[in-house]
């Protein structure tokens, strides 16, 4: 396995997602590249870190203010 296929590989090796003998590539690989297994930690923690923002409540005046920025720009 390369390192661009690896991390073509990434969204569905953390989603549990790949079939059984692409996950044992794709970690020999790991055990093999500290740079894919940087990578691949700094992807995790990008994942985490957008999960959460998901979660974020935004205030009515923020979204007021979205939506009216919106409408003004994408109306035709």
């Amino acid at each position: 396995m390369t390192c661009r296929e690896l991390i073509d590989l990434l969204a569905d090796y953390l989603d549990s997602t790949l079939p059984q003998a692409a996950v044992v590539e794709l970690e020999d690989h790991l055990a093999k590249c500290p740079e894919c297994q940087a990578y691949l930690d700094t992807y995790r923690s990008a994942k985490t870190l957008a999960a959460r923002a998901g979660s974020v409540e935004m205030p009515a005046e923020m979204r007021r203010r979205l939506s009216e920025f919106l409408v003004r720009h994408l109306s035709p």
